[in-house]
């Protein structure tokens, strides 16, 4: 069992910079790769970054590519999502995820979730 915790949300202009959070419980942490999906009001839930249990390799959704970064630390259990160049489209609650999958963008292969953080970009 893995529990997730995304902190770091708020609200930003935009060109602006945020970084998210995602603290995770208990022991197993190296064991999942981890992901970050975002889900706008009246959308679906989308893909954003996905890193390796290592967090040798990662991956990433056109739209945030070259913006976005994802990272790890498996001694702090979290991993991070720094947000450059922010626009106004990037507006949605922000989800960190666990998977067993070496690297997914799909999220149905996510086992674990967090609550959500909020990131609302101003034009």
């Amino acid at each position: 069992q893995v529990q997730l915790v995304e902190s770091g949300g708020g609200l930003v202009q935009a060109g602006g910079s945020l970084r998210l959070s995602c603290a995770a419980s208990g022991r197993t942490f190296s064991s999942y790769a981890m992901g970050w999906f975002r889900q706008a009001p009246g959308k679906e839930r989308e893909f954003v970054a996905s890193i390796t249990r290592s967090g040798g390799s990662t991956y990433y959704a056109d739209s945030v590519k070259g913006r976005f970064t994802i990272s790890r630390d498996n001694a702090k259990n979290t991993v991070y999502l720094q947000m450059n160049s922010l626009k106004p489209e990037d507006t949605a609650v922000y989800y960190c995820a666990a998977t067993a999958y070496r690297l997914s963008a799909t999220s149905e292969h996510y086992d674990y979730w967090g609550q959500g953080t909020q990131v609302t970009v101003s034009s």
